[in-house]
Parts: structure tokens; C-alpha cells; sequence
């Protein structure tokens, strides 16, 4: 058997009975960080044997515990905290033992996601979970451009170094007004939760360091696209946005397209004409 574990996220009281005594029983954990499980495990009194399976040695591990795995072993897969491949190592395990007929079974506990959706003060009753945005400019636009009308809240993981920009370059595409809650450091003991508009928010993380983890929920579109875009900025300030943003012409005028609902020609050709100009 292979046991998804879920770990805490913060608070280290957040682990349920059943994580422990799983924990205790299996033969192997494999687990993200040894040092950080280990003090996990410690602080319940868990002697089980740890390995490391993290994202640069998940494709050496997987064959090596799926063979255990078929001679009979149980195994748990945790990581650092929360949930096992949501947004962390571990799908290509859980493919690869469904693929060689192994029993797969999750031990559910702590999710990011879930905690901060469940606190926002936004529609939760649809939701798309995005995990963590692009790293490259000109994808990370063109990403943002395909959210901007997405009609579910939407949950966004950020590194904190980042959120001071990623909250400045919502703003065109999302309109300035739209609702949103940043979640930082949840269940922590210096837990905060910020709730505005994009406007608010990016002018309040401008000019101040933030740490931690943080999960953003973001409210999402409603209405036509012709009153999401009335409340976003108009098709040449984007394109200009995304052009400072590394974009070609041809990119951001498609992604300010999809945002305004001006035709892609129409983009396009409008801001040849001011760059000619």
C-alpha cells in the first residue's frame, strides 16, 4: 500500500490520529526533506526509517519504490507540509503504482488551498486552483490573459519575494477593483490575512519585505466580458504593460484580446498605429 500523508502546514499540532499511527506502522516514509520530517516524527515518538524523494531524484526513486512497494512493503509519502503531489513531489509515484496495480490511499489532513479559500471571505462554492504561476515573463502574462475572465475564485500560490510584483501585474489584467485576499504564513503563529481590492493590496505590499509562505485568493470574473473588461484597463495601456513586460507586439496584443474582447486584429493594428506614431 502507498499512503499520501498529509503533514501540517504551520501549526504542528495540525496532524491527525490516524497520520500518526499510519506513520508508525508503515515500513519505509519517503519524504521531501529527511531533517524536516524527522522532527515531525520525533515530536510523536515515530521511529520509522526515512528516504528522500524530492523533485531532483523523484525519477531515480520512483522505480526503486515501486519495487519495494511490489515485494510487499506499505510506504508513506509526505512532504514538507500539507498534501503529496499538490503542488509537490509525488504524482509520478502515485502514477507509476497505479500502473503496476498497487493500492493507492490518501490519509487527508492540512491544505494550504483549502485554508485559505475556507478564510478569504470569497465564493467558494466553485474554485480553480492554480498552484504556482509561470516563472518566465512573457508565459506568466500570457497565463494571467487566460485567468483574467476565469468565472471561479482562484487560489495562486506565490514565493513571498515575488507577491509585491505579482500583485502589480494583476492589475491590468484583472482591473484594479477586483477582490482578493492574500493568506500568509497560515496557521502560523505570525498568521496574516490581508483582504482588498488589487489596487489596495499592491500599493499595501509595495514598499514592505514579505516572508513566509502565501497563498492568494482571487475572486473571480462575473458578468459579461464586456463588464470585465470595462472594469480592467483599456486594450493600449495592456499591451503596454505586457510589451514593458518582455512580450512581442503579437503576444501581447493576443493576450489584450482575450482580456477586452477587442478582436486580436484590432489590437494589433491599433497599437502598430501608436508605435508608428
Amino acid at each position: 500500500m502507498l499512503y499520501l500523508v498529509a503533514t501540517p502546514i504551520g501549526n504542528a499540532e495540525d496532524i491527525s490520529a490516524r497520520a500518526i499511527r499510519v506513520l508508525s506502522e508503515v515500513d519505509l516514509i519517503a519524504c521531501e526533506d529527511t531533517r524536516r520530517t524527522s522532527r515531525l516524527l520525533a515530536a510523536h515518538s515515530i521511529r520509522t526509517p526515512t528516504l528522500s524523494y524530492f523533485e531532483h531524484n523523484e525519477s531515480r526513486r520512483v522505480p526503486e519504490l515501486v519495487t519495494r512497494l511490489r515485494a510487499g512493503e506499505d510506504i508513506a509519502l509526505v512532504t514538507d507540509a500539507g498534501t503529496p503531489a499538490i503542488s509537490d513531489p509525488g504524482y509520478r509515484l502515485v502514477r507509476s503504482a497505479i500502473d503496476t496495480g498497487i493500492q493507492v490511499t490518501a490519509v487527508p489532513g492540512p491544505s494550504a488551498v483549502i485554508a485559505a479559500l475556507a478564510v478569504a471571505g470569497l465564493p467558494t462554492d466553485r474554485f480553480a486552483f492554480e498552484g504556482f504561476l509561470p516563472s518566465k515573463a512573457g508565459e506568466r502574462q500570457r497565463a494571467l490573459a487566460q485567468l483574467a475572465t476565469e468565472g471561479r475564485t482562484l487560489v495562486v500560490y506565490e514565493a513571498a519575494r515575488r507577491l509585491p510584483r505579482l500583485l502589480s501585474e494583476l492589475i491590468a489584467p484583472f482591473g484594479p477593483d477586483r477582490q482578493l485576499a492574500v493568506v500568509r504564513e497560515a496557521t502560523k503563529t505570525h498568521e496574516e490575512i490581508l483582504r482588498g481590492t488589487l489596487a489596495e493590496l499592491a500599493e499595501s505590499f509595495a514598499n514592505r519585505e514579505v516572508l513566509g509562505e502565501v497563498t492568494l485568493v482571487i475572486d473571480g470574473a462575473h458578468g459579461s466580458r464586456d463588464a470585465i473588461a470595462s472594469s480592467a484597463m483599456d486594450e493600449s495601456r495592456i499591451v503596454n504593460v505586457l510589451r514593458e513586460a518582455g512580450l512581442s507586439l503579437k503576444d501581447a496584443s493576443a493576450a489584450a484580446s482575450k482580456i477586452t474582447g477587442v478582436s486580436r486584429r484590432e489590437v494589433y493594428q491599433n497599437a502598430i498605429r501608436r508605435e508608428s506614431n
